[in-house]
This record gives C-alpha cells, sequence and structure tokens, in this order.
C-alpha cells in the first residue's frame, strides 16, 4: 500500500502531461482519503472519475483516468480491473491510424506510419517506471506531420510488456528494429525515452548504431545505480516501484542495480547527439549524473529547469526542447 500523500504528489506531472484539466484531476485527488479498497480509495475514485468520461463519450480521457487509477504499478485487483479498463477503452479510441505490433506474445507497441512501400525513419516513444504506452499513444497521430514512422511502448513489467526488467532489458529496443525492418527506415532511428527508459535507449544505442539520436528527461546514467545512500533516499513510490519491477526488495535495490551504471567507455562510444532534460531539484535522478554525460558524451544538448523530477511546471517548455532536439537530430549540421 502506498502514502496518499506521496501519491498525490507524483501523479500530477502525469496528469498535466496527459492534458487532464486541473479540476478534473485535483476534484479526484480532493477526493482520495486511502490506498485501499473502495471508496475514497485510489483506485477507486480514479476509476469512477474514468467510467463519468467514459459515459459522456470521452474515451481517450476515460483511458487517462484509468492508467492513473493503475499508478504506479498494479499490485492487486483495483489496480489490474482498472488498467485492463484502460485498455479496453483505449481501443474504443484509437481506430485504424494506430496499429499494433505484438512480440511473441510478450511485448505490445502501438504504432503508426508503418509501410513497406514507402518506409519513413522511426520514432520510438517510451516513458519511465510508472507509465503506459497508451499514456503516449496520442503522439502516434503526428506521424504525418513529422513525415516519421511511430512506435510507443512501455518498460518491461509494465502494461502489456511482460519482459523481466533487468540488465539486459536495453536489448527490448533492437528486438523491435528487427521485427519493424520491412516497414521503417530502421537504421534512421530516433529515441524519445524518459527517465529510465533514456537509460535503456542510451545502453541500446551504444551497440545498435540504427539509433540515430537520444532525446530524454532526467534518465539515471551512472550515479543513481552506483550510490546504495541514494537509492536508500528515493521517494518510497520509487523504491517500490523499482522493487516491483526487478522482482526484489526495496532493501536489496543496491545490490540489484549496482553494475547498470553506464560506463565512461560506453558513454564516449556514442556517436550521436544526445538531448537531456536537467531538472534542477531532482529528488530521484542525482544532479551529478550530468556532469558524466558532459565529460564522456561527443555531442550533448542540455536544457536545465529549476523543478522536481520531469519538470511539472515546465511541460511545454519541455515538449518545445523535444521536438527541437528532434527536428535537430534529423538535419545535423
Amino acid at each position: 500500500m502506498n502514502d496518499v500523500e506521496e501519491l498525490k504528489r507524483f501523479v500530477i506531472v502525469h496528469a498535466r502531461a496527459q492534458n487532464l484539466p486541473a479540476d478534473l484531476y485535483e476534484g479526484v485527488l480532493d477526493r482520495i482519503r486511502h490506498d485501499g479498497e473502495g471508496e475514497g480509495s485510489w483506485a477507486a475514485e480514479w476509476s469512477a472519475a474514468a467510467r463519468t468520461l467514459e459515459d459522456a463519450g470521452d474515451p481517450l480521457a476515460a483511458c487517462r483516468c484509468f492508467t492513473i487509477a493503475r499508478f504506479p504499478f498494479v499490485d492487486g485487483l483495483p489496480r489490474r480491473t482498472a488498467m485492463r479498463d484502460a485498455w479496453r477503452v483505449f481501443e474504443t479510441w484509437r481506430g485504424a491510424d494506430i496499429g499494433v505490433l505484438d512480440l511473441e506474445g510478450r511485448l505490445r507497441c502501438w504504432t503508426s506510419g508503418l509501410s513497406r512501400e514507402e518506409p519513413r525513419p522511426l520514432l520510438v516513444v517510451m516513458g519511465g517506471i510508472v507509465s503506459t504506452k497508451e499514456q503516449w499513444a496520442p503522439l502516434l497521430l503526428q506521424a504525418d506531420a513529422l513525415g516519421m514512422a511511430m512506435l510507443v511502448t512501455e518498460m518491461p513489467g509494465i502494461g502489456h510488456n511482460t519482459l523481466p526488467y533487468d540488465r539486459a532489458s536495453p536489448g527490448m529496443l533492437p528486438a523491435i528494429l528487427d521485427a519493424l525492418a520491412d516497414q521503417a527506415s530502421v537504421g534512421d532511428t530516433y529515441a524519445v525515452a524518459n527517465s529510465f527508459s533514456g537509460h535503456m535507449a542510451l545502453r541500446a544505442a551504444v551497440s545498435d548504431r540504427r539509433i540515430r539520436g537520444v532525446i530524454t528527461n532526467g534518465a539515471p546514467i551512472h550515479d543513481f545505480f552506483t550510490d546504495p545512500d541514494w537509492l536508500r533516499a528515493l521517494p518510497q513510490i520509487t523504491r517500490a516501484t523499482l522493487a516491483h519491477l526487478t522482482g526484489t526488495t526495496p532493501d536489496d535495490l543496491p545490490d540489484v542495480l549496482g553494475d547498470w551504471a553506464l560506463t565512461p567507455d560506453e558513454l564516449s562510444a556514442l556517436e550521436i547527439p544526445v538531448s537531456y532534460t536537467v531538472s534542477l531539484r531532482d529528488e530521484i535522478t542525482p544532479p551529478s549524473e550530468i556532469a558524466h554525460l558532459r565529460k564522456h558524451v561527443k555531442e550533448l544538448w542540455v536544457k536545465e529547469f529549476d523543478d522536481v523530477h520531469a519538470s511539472p511546471a515546465h511541460l511545454d517548455e519541455t515538449r518545445a526542447w523535444l521536438l527541437e532536439s528532434l527536428l535537430r537530430m534529423r538535419t545535423p549540421s
């Protein structure tokens, strides 16, 4: 069971990022008193809001609320039901323009702009350890405007992704590119990978030269994994979610994650541009991480915000920086 006040604090950035109206999410949060079951609970109140939106004919907003109802991860029947309801109403919304990629029944992705006749450069979008692919799926409607094929997915252990979250997880990205090799120009792939998925994308890019650029926000790089004191001081939600995804306990995270750090040699091997957004008051990613990137990455673009993790007060600026970085990567000087 999660601390309700911590849940409320950390979910704000997800509500804002999904364009939920402030009066809606603030009203739901005001009604939540505990993280158990029934009236006043996290999953029940968010699910009730979702059903109201579904009945009003807004399946996308309903999906967003059901997704928050399962936040930060599925830990029992109420959140499992909310996740399934999110998938159900998403199917109502997505229509023919958004396709499905299933990899051996273990990983599902949403796609757009794929073509065997005219393959386009590929943009892969992935959230962090508490994000589902449905949160990012509306971005798929921008494929034609960007002139790209697009895919949204989620990290191992989240949603439809049943792969284990471990040191080998970055191999998931090359597997996705292999699966799309006849429908997209995968040798010209770019990744927008937030937080922990940014770490996965950077490690994959070290050995897979098909990834031509990585855009990330507050990704752990080195010290997050190697500093036991930092891991022990993380917010309870982050510790619990990481323990859930890695199949361990919060106290054992330093032993499990200790060898996941990106080394100086790996960072120096990156021959691509890396765009990295820094939150100066980040309570999840150590402030020292940017120093590793600045020292070793050949082409690094940095944007700083005086904010907490994911810079919730600067979402518009973050979106603009993301698009600017993508366009800059695709039109090198």
